[in-house]
């Protein structure tokens, strides 16, 4: 058997290289496709929160109308009851 050549050994070492950085590289393609997957990911994230913020802002500005219409209504009642007992009482008298 002979020794292997200078030639032979830096061939074998340049092949190591080439495979070595072709992992490499396959592992920064990989990286590279899972950020863009989380990029997505945030933009969709974003979009929802914007959206459930308007419906947030939306159904709060309802909440507010129903109480100031509750309070009116509560007010138009309670002078109704008043009047109704002014009658009653009246007409007891």
């Amino acid at each position: 058997m002979r020794d292997p050549s200078a030639i032979e050994v830096a061939t074998k070492r340049l092949q190591q290289a080439l495979d070595a950085l072709e992992v490499a590289v396959e592992r920064r393609l990989d990286a590279a496709r899972e950020e863009d997957k989380l990029a997505n990911q945030v933009g969709l994230l974003s979009a929802d929160r914007s959206r459930l913020a308007a419906e947030l802002d939306a159904v709060a500005s309802r909440a507010r109308r129903l109480e100031a219409t509750n309070k009116e209504v509560a007010g138009r009642l309670e002078t109704a009851m008043e009047t109704i007992r002014s009658v009653v009482g009246a007409d007891a008298e």
